[in-house]
C-alpha cells in the first residue's frame, strides 16, 4: 500500500514559515471612546448639559470679537440715541439689539461676551497661579514631613483664620493704593494675585494628604533605594498619582475664582471701568435698577450664574467619575 506522503510530494523544507499577522493594538482615541470616562459622561445627562452650557460660554467668551454682533469697547461705533433700549420683545426695543442696550447705548449681549472674556482669564489665571503655589507646597510638605510640614500647615491654618474674600479686598485695596494709575495688565495682576493667594491653600492641604499617604507605598521605597533624588521622585512618581484630586478641586475652583471676581470688580477694586468684566456690569445695572433698567442686573447676573453653576456641575460628575470606589 503506497504511503501517502508519496501522493503530496516531498516536504519542502526550504519554505519559510508562515508570517502571523501582528495584533493591532487600537489607538489612544478609540481606547478613550471604549473607557469607563467616557462611559459615564455619556450616561449622565447633567455632565451633557453643564458640559454643553460651559463650551457655549467659554466659546463666546473667547470667540467674542467674531461671535459677538457689536464691539462695546469701540466708541466709534457708540450711539447716545441708542441708550437704555428695552430687550428686542419689549415695546420700545429692536432687533438690532437683542438683550437692550446700556446708558452708554452698548449692546448688552455683546457687552455680556467681552465681559465673561475677562472674567474667565481672571479666573483660569487665578486658579493656575494658586494651584502652582498649592501643590509645590503640599508635595514638599508632605514628602519632607516634620518641622517644615508643621510650619506649611500653620500658615494654611493662619489663610484658612481669615475670609477668603477679606484677603482679596486687602490685596486689591493695597495694590490700587500703590499703584492708582497702574496700566490694566498690572491691575489684572494684582486681581489675579489676591484671588489666588487665598485659593492655594486647599490645593495644599488635598496634595499633603495624597502624598502622605504615596511616600510609604513600594515604588517610593524603592525609588529611594536606588538613590534618586527626592525631587525627582516627587516630579516623576508622587504628582501624578496625587493630581487626581487636584484635577477635580481645580474645576470647582474656577467657578469659585469666577464669582470672587465678579464681587470685588462689584465692590470697585476689581479690573478697572475702561475693562469691564460681568462684575463691573452688574455693579453700574444696580445703579439703573429702580429707573426700571432690568436687564443691566438680570442679564449679567444671569451670565454669571450659568457660567459658575455649569462648572460646579461639571466638577461635581468628575469627582465621582474620577473615584475608584464609585465605579
Amino acid at each position: 500500500m503506497p504511503d501517502a506522503a508519496d501522493d503530496i510530494g516531498p516536504i519542502r523544507r526550504d519554505l519559510p514559515p508562515p508570517a502571523i499577522a501582528p495584533a493591532i493594538s487600537p489607538g489612544w482615541w478609540a481606547r478613550f471612546l471604549d473607557g469607563d470616562f467616557w462611559h459615564s459622561f455619556r450616561s449622565s445627562p447633567v455632565a451633557i448639559g453643564s458640559a454643553a452650557v460651559a463650551l457655549i460660554c467659554i466659546f463666546c467668551a473667547v470667540f467674542a470679537g467674531w461671535v459677538a454682533p457689536h464691539n462695546p469697547t469701540d466708541l466709534a461705533t457708540l450711539e447716545l440715541g441708542d441708550s437704555m433700549l428695552p430687550p428686542a420683545w419689549m415695546a420700545g426695543g429692536t432687533a438690532k439689539y437683542l438683550l437692550g442696550t446700556d446708558e452708554q447705548g452698548r449692546d448688552v449681549l455683546s457687552a455680556l461676551m467681552y465681559g465673561a472674556q475677562i472674567s474667565l482669564f481672571v479666573g483660569a489665571a487665578s486658579v493656575l497661579l494658586s494651584l502652582l503655589i498649592g501643590v509645590t507646597l503640599g508635595l514638599v510638605s508632605g514628602y519632607a514631613g516634620g518641622r517644615l510640614d508643621a510650619l506649611i500647615m500653620r500658615v494654611c491654618d493662619v489663610m484658612l483664620s481669615f475670609p477668603s474674600i477679606l484677603i482679596a479686598l486687602l490685596i486689591a485695596g493695597v495694590g490700587h493704593a500703590l499703584f492708582p494709575n497702574a496700566h490694566d495688565t498690572l491691575a489684572f495682576g494684582v486681581l489675579i494675585i489676591a484671588i489666588a493667594l487665598p485659593g492655594w491653600v486647599q490645593y495644599a492641604r488635598a496634595v499633603r494628604g495624597s502624598t502622605m499617604v504615596e511616600r510609604h507605598k513600594e515604588y517610593v521605597q524603592a525609588a529611594r533605594v536606588i538613590g534618586v533624588s527626592p525631587l525627582r521622585i516627587m516630579r516623576k512618581h508622587v504628582l501624578p498619582n496625587v493630581m487626581g484630586p487636584v484635577l477635580v478641586l481645580s474645576t470647582i475652583q474656577v467657578a469659585t475664582a469666577i464669582l470672587a471676581e465678579a464681587t470685588l470688580s462689584f465692590l470697585g477694586v476689581g479690573v478697572s471701568p475702561t475693562s469691564p468684566s460681568l462684575g463691573t456690569f452688574i455693579n453700574e445695572g444696580q445703579k439703573q435698577l429702580f429707573s426700571g433698567a432690568w436687564w443691566l442686573v438680570i442679564f449679567p447676573g444671569s451670565m454669571l450664574v450659568m457660567i459658575a453653576l455649569s462648572i460646579n456641575l461639571f466638577g461635581d460628575w468628575l469627582r465621582d467619575a474620577l473615584n475608584p470606589r464609585l465605579r
